[in-house]
């Protein structure tokens, strides 16, 4: 995990360093080419004023996705989470809630990176995951469709309200719904800040010069690539190009008024660059997953490279090229001045026109190749992992350094953990009943044995739990976490039971106590009664489903009606010389020890149904 976290941060370290080049650089060509505008010299309070409200506007507006996509995913995640479940039996429906995560979270990456995290845990196979990964990819589009709206004019008005709704709220929910009100509004007031600056370099000839020598296809796909992967988000990437085509400074008509095939036929092919640089994060966040993992990143890398290849061939065609653009041009529509005036085509539409198409006519090809896709990721990643059963010593199955972090799935994970941690126990509780009866050494041993693993489980789970409660997860999971804190003793306490239990078949051993067939008779039926409140109360977490409530509480007042039974009953024996002191001390102690393991069942169930009535309150 701490290896992850600074193979992270190394990243994001290398991403500033390379983007601080890349932007001194910028800023030179741009300070050269603003020496003169509009016939004067500027002055260095000019460019350095057009340079910071640039690198302002571009803050603003990532700061702005990230806020808007944080709410969402805090809001609604648990909810997005569950829907990604269920409705991913086959590649179509995955497709289609693919694109409605995405379009909802506004980030391919993010839905990307869920999707790697259900793979590694084995929420989702891969050929569910390539139909996600292949709606996600249209769903991106819907970001660059919004920029290409102009909504800066009501962005103050709409971060205002944004603003209101955070401070003044009481309810978590709708402070987060607030939060993603507030990220929308910054996210235009950058788009207008970057916009109002670009204004001022339309008038430039040497700027429009220095961006129109980009003529070369393939270093066109590579910086729309290198740029994104550094900024991992294609939605950025084609926002900044949809400003540089809407504020005239990119693809502008010619000085006869026709169109500029060159320019606009750059534009696409630094499209089809952003494409493959979005993939960079899945990849990232799939190095320290399982090989399920990386070949789901994979499907999503192939998935654009193919895809760019194909397109890339089509556009070399003169005459398609020509077709495709004059197509795109068509459908693109006018824009206005203040009389009502045509005064030509928004090219801001033309490229998040450009980018829709292009996703939807990639999914198309790719929609009958989905198997062979996965094949084909499987052949790049080949082998299988090492499985970690169930009762594997020392060795986390679902969490840890070799899983997928990702907020949205982490306490799913956990939660499938502390299953597998519950049927140790449980296991193991029956074992040294049995060890008790039959003075099994190897039972008594492996009763110690499991008990150890599942110390180390309680242990490994809450440092988990106390990692992930300081990252951002959805409100539904953070609510959970608590309960997951208890659930996690209970689930221990179990353990010390059966433990204790295996001590008492231990110490009957070397001492020779026998117990009563009756007494044996009454120890198996109240373990049934205990083994069944657990049965409910694991299915209860497990399904967070309460159905087997009233069950609980009607096995759990049978449990502590019969230990009070039990317990008269071992008085009466030994009051008849039926049970020596000794045997009779260990009958005790079992009894007691069984009905606190239903106690721990019953809190465990509790847990659950508190969690549900939490969130049920926030919702009304």
């Amino acid at each position: 995990m701490i290896v992850k976290y600074f193979n992270r941060f190394y990243y994001k370290l290398y991403s500033i360093i390379v983007l601080l080049v890349i932007g001194v650089r910028i800023i030179e060509y741009i300070c050269g080419a603003l020496i003169r505008r509009n016939g004067r010299k500027m002055t260095a309070k000019e460019i350095l004023s057009t340079v910071i409200a640039m690198c302002g506007g571009l803050g603003l507006f990532l700061f702005g996705m990230k806020v808007m996509s944080n709410g969402i995913e805090k809001a609604a995640g648990a909810k997005l989470r569950r829907i990604l479940e269920i409705f991913t039996t086959n590649r179509f429906s995955g497709i289609i809630v693919g694109l409605f995560f995405t379009a909802v979270i506004q980030s391919s990456s993010a839905c990307t990176s869920m999707v790697v995290s259900f793979v590694n845990a084995g929420l989702m196979n891969l050929t569910q995951a390539a139909g996600v990964i292949l709606g996600a990819n249209i769903g991106t589009t819907v970001t660059s469709l919004l920029v290409s709206f102009n909504l800066s004019a009501y962005a103050p008005l709409i971060l205002l309200i944004g603003v209101v709704i955070t401070m003044f709220s009481k309810k978590e929910q709708a402070k987060q719904i607030g939060e993603i009100i507030v990220g929308f509004g910054i996210l235009f007031i950058g788009l207008s800040g970057m916009k109002d600056a670009m204004s001022v370099l339309k008038t430039n000839d040497t700027v429009i010069n220095v961006i129109g020598s980009l003529k070369n296809p393939v270093l066109a796909i590579l910086v729309g690539t290198v740029i994104t992967a550094l900024v991992q988000s294609s939605s950025v990437t084609v926002s900044i190009i949809l400003l540089l085509a809407s504020t005239g400074i990119m693809a502008a008509p010619l000085p006869d008024g026709s169109l500029n095939y060159q320019g606009l036929s750059i534009i696409i092919y630094i499209i089809f660059g952003c494409n493959i640089g979005a993939t960079a994060t899945a990849l990232i966040s799939s190095l320290t997953g399982k090989k399920d993992a990386k070949r789901a990143a994979l499907i999503h890398f192939w998935f654009n490279v193919i895809g760019t290849i194909i397109c890339a061939i089509i556009m070399a065609i003169p005459g398609l090229r020509k077709a495709i653009i004059d197509g795109l041009h068509f459908i693109t529509p006018m824009m206005h001045d203040e009389a009502g005036n045509e005064i030509g085509k928004d090219l801001g539409k033309f490229v998040a026109y450009s980018h829709i198409i292009i996703k939807v006519f990639q999914v198309v090809i790719f929609l009958p190749f989905i198997k062979p896709l996965v094949k084909f990721s499987s052949w790049c990643v080949r082998g299988e992992d090492k499985k970690v059963g169930y009762r594997e010593e020392g060795q986390l199955k679902y969490i840890g350094e070799k899983v997928v972090f990702n907020p949205a799935t982490a306490v799913v994970e956990v939660i499938k953990e502390l299953d597998r941690m519950a049927s140790l126990a449980s296991e193991n509780l029956n074992r040294a009943m049995n060890a008790l009866i039959t003075l099994d050494q190897e039972d008594i041993d492996e009763v110690y044995k499991v008990e150890k693993n599942i110390d180390f489980l309680n242990h490994a789970i809450t440092d988990y739990l106390v990692k992930i409660n300081q990252t951002t997860l959805p409100i539904e999971d953070l609510k959970s976490i608590g309960g997951l804190f208890h659930v996690a003793n209970d689930i221990e306490r179990i353990g010390d039971h059966a433990e204790n239990i295996a001590d008492a078949a231990a110490s009957r051993k070397a001492s020779g106590a026998t117990i009563s067939k009756e007494a044996q008779k009454e120890l198996g039926e109240m373990l049934d009664l205990v083994n069944k409140s657990i049965q409910y109360a694991i299915e209860m977490f497990s399904n967070s489903d309460e159905t087997h409530m009233k069950d609980i509480i009607a096995i759990e007042d049978k449990i502590d009606t019969m230990e009070k039974q039990l317990q008269q009953n071992h008085v009466d024996r030994l009051t008849r010389g039926e049970c020596t002191p000794a045997a009779g001390m260990i009958f005790s102690d079992i009894v007691s020890g069984l009905e606190r393991v239903g106690d721990h069942a019953t809190n465990i169930a509790f847990a659950i149904v508190e969690n549900n009535r939490k969130t049920e309150e926030e919702d009304n």
